[in-house]
């Protein structure tokens, strides 16, 4: 007697939960391979992926309380204490607490975290090159993701 068939499975366009229909696997794949170009860039910075994100937001603005920081990268301000204690000893940024407020913590760059933002202005133009997209496509990219971002916040 031969054992019963299961059905055979669906054409991936008409199942709903097929792997390669689910937005949350092409974005975690999407965001672990780019993130992977960037490593070998941010490398001879000293930098990893978070605490590059860190820097970038620096050199938009500083000094930046610790809360803004996580807030503008949408990280947890516990998640974001080791990069910033790592960045601190890498002697790039300076955090210290207001003196009106203890509870307080501004981050500022140092004149070394000043200058590595020179070395990293070839960041995006070699990730864009590895990428092999034109700029255009890469800022509508971002553009949607960032209305998906907002999306997902207004989400119940």
């Amino acid at each position: 007697m031969t054992p019963p068939r299961s059905p055979s499975p669906r054409p991936a366009e008409d199942d709903p939960l097929a792997l390669d229909r689910q937005v949350c696997f092409a974005l975690a794949v999407a965001s672990r391979n780019v993130i992977g170009l960037y490593r070998p860039l941010l490398e001879p910075l000293g930098l990893t992926h978070p605490q590059y994100l860190v820097m970038l937001a620096l050199w938009e603005e500083a000094p930046l309380r610790v809360s803004a920081i996580a807030e503008r990268l949408s990280l947890e301000p516990a998640t974001l204490s080791p990069l910033l204690k790592r960045l601190e000893a890498a002697g790039l940024i300076r955090r210290d607490r207001d003196p009106r407020d203890e509870r307080v913590v501004a981050v500022s760059l140092t004149p070394t975290g000043r200058r590595l933002r020179r070395r990293a202005e070839g960041i995006p133009p070699a990730v864009l090159a590895r990428l092999g997209m034109d700029l255009a496509e890469l800022e509508d990219l971002r553009d949607r993701l960032t209305g998906l971002i907002a999306a997902t916040r207004r989400a119940p």
